[in-house]
């Protein structure tokens, strides 16, 4: 009798649920959270890594421009070759070594991250995924040397990381961001010396 009962209470709930008559919350899993790896922050997400950050608040960005970005070409035939590294306090260079660089393309959108996070020092809230449809990413070889092929005409900013400790002046090992402005024309190559000075 009580096996019949349960059988008659189930069928009553699916009936019920089928009807709407119960709510059922659905539970997304959040975009943003600590669910991605280390190694994806430090080479995916590319507003944060300075080491001049003065506040904890972040900066909220513009929405992003979709028909600014939708403009853009996306393939040509020019090629930017270049080498990265720190000046040191006391005049040495320190190359970035194996390490991961990009280009992004310079409009509204990374203007203002350009403005608030590399000149002036503030965390950004994370950049909308579309951005990264229009990014380039190269590595650095032994001696910071680095080239992107296939670049469309147009002005981009140069980024990539130095990691450095006692060379540069630091207690510990830190990322310090590089990054620089350049333009392209529809081919040939363009050489950068993507450097900062350490004070």
């Amino acid at each position: 009798m009580k096996i019949k009962n349960i059988h008659t209470i189930a069928i009553l709930l699916l009936a019920l649920f089928m009807s709407g008559c119960v709510h059922q919350e659905l539970i997304l899993p959040d975009m943003g959270s600590s669910a991605v790896s280390t190694q994806e922050e430090s080479t995916v997400d590319v507003s944060d890594l300075n080491t001049t950050v003065q506040t904890e608040q972040a900066v909220p960005r513009i929405p992003f421009p979709v028909s600014e970005y939708s403009r853009l070409p996306r393939s040509g035939s020019a090629t930017i070759k270049g080498s990265i590294y720190l000046v040191g306090p006391t005049g040495q260079k320190i190359y970035g070594k194996q390490t991961r660089l990009y280009l992004n393309p310079v409009t509204s959108y990374s203007q203002q991250w350009y403005r608030e996070s590399y000149l002036g020092g503030r965390k950004m809230a994370k950049a909308d995924p579309r951005l990264f449809n229009y990014l380039k990413f190269t590595t650095s070889d032994a001696n910071g040397r680095f080239a992107f092929y296939g670049v469309p005409a147009g002005r981009y900013y140069v980024i990539g990381v130095v990691r450095c400790a006692e060379e540069c002046g630091y207690d510990t090992l830190q990322n310090v961001r590089v990054a620089k402005e350049v333009s392209v024309g529809s081919g040939g190559t363009t050489e950068v010396e993507l450097s900062k000075t350490l004070n």
